[in-house]
Parts: C-alpha cells; sequence; structure tokens
C-alpha cells in the first residue's frame, strides 16, 4: 500500500476502486494495482481504514484484510500447519495453539481420525491428539523436561 500526496490535477482521471468516484483528495492511497479514497481502503472483516492503521494490507480470496485480521482467518503464513498448503479464503478452518490446520489436516498422529468441533484433543509438542491416543504417562515424562505439554482443550 503506497499513500500518495497528488499534486495539482495529477489525479483528475483517477476514480476510486472502492466507492467509483473521482479522487480530489489530497492524499490518496494504491494498493493492489488500484487507487482508493483514504476513507475507502477499509478492512473485509473489521472494517478499519488500513490507511490509519498502517502501511500494510492483505488479499485474499477478494477480500482486503488488516494484518490482525490476516493473521486471525488465514494464520501467520496463510498455509496449513500440518500439511503446509495453502488455505483458501472461503474455506473453514481449525485452530490449535494459535495455528490453523484445514478441517481434513486437523487430525490425531496416531489413529488420523479427524477431530470436529467439540471433541477433546491434546497438544503435545505441536502434534494433536484425540482424547483416546494420548501419549502414555512414561512417553508425557520423558517429554516434559525439555518439551511443554499442553493440558487437556475441547475444540470449539
Amino acid at each position: 500500500m503506497v499513500n500518495s500526496q497528488v499534486t495539482g490535477g495529477a489525479c483528475a482521471s483517477r476514480s476510486c476502486a472502492g466507492c467509483g468516484g473521482r479522487i480530489a483528495d489530497r492524499f490518496l492511497l494504491f494498493s493492489m494495482e488500484r487507487y482508493w479514497h483514504t476513507r475507502c481502503l477499509k478492512c473485509s472483516c473489521c472494517q478499519a481504514q488500513l490507511g490509519e492503521i498502517g502501511t500494510t494490507c492483505y488479499s485474499k480470496g477478494g477480500m482486503i484484510l488488516c494484518r490482525t485480521d490476516y493473521i486471525r482467518l488465514f494464520g501467520h503464513t496463510g498455509a496449513c500447519s500440518a500439511c503446509g498448503q495453502s488455505i483458501p479464503a472461503s474455506e473453514m478452518v481449525m485452530r490449535a495453539q494459535g495455528n490453523v490446520y484445514h478441517l481434513k489436516c486437523f487430525s490425531c498422529a496416531t489413529c488420523r481420525n479427524q477431530l470436529v468441533p467439540g471433541d477433546r484433543f491434546h497438544y503435545v509438542n505441536g502434534t494433536i491428539f484425540c482424547e483416546h491416543d494420548r501419549p502414555g504417562a512414561a512417553l508425557l515424562n520423558t517429554h516434559l523436561q525439555s518439551n511443554p505439554v499442553l493440558p487437556d482443550q475441547k475444540v470449539s
């Protein structure tokens, strides 16, 4: 996103990608190969005016997003934490410990059963286990010294 000051009549022929109106403001934004009034370039989720909150915006699946909403929806990379593949903007996701997963990838590492909202799971050293396949106490004790074991969690 570039915030530019317009001098003279340079913007007379430019129209805003948001509202379609002529841009006659002193400042305009250039993002995604289009020009915007500063008031029109908004996050599709929270409606924050992107020119007011930073110099970066994100675009995915036809949505324009602020950094906070992009990370909330797609994680830090926009990729599934299990398979590494991109997550389409229209796809539902599962989340655990700040990671984002495709629905099909949010599964027990032992039995490979897919976990759904309402299922209890265990997150051990970055690995997801269903309630029945939680590693045994002996295995947990060996991990406790150097790897975090987080308490039971419930998919919501």
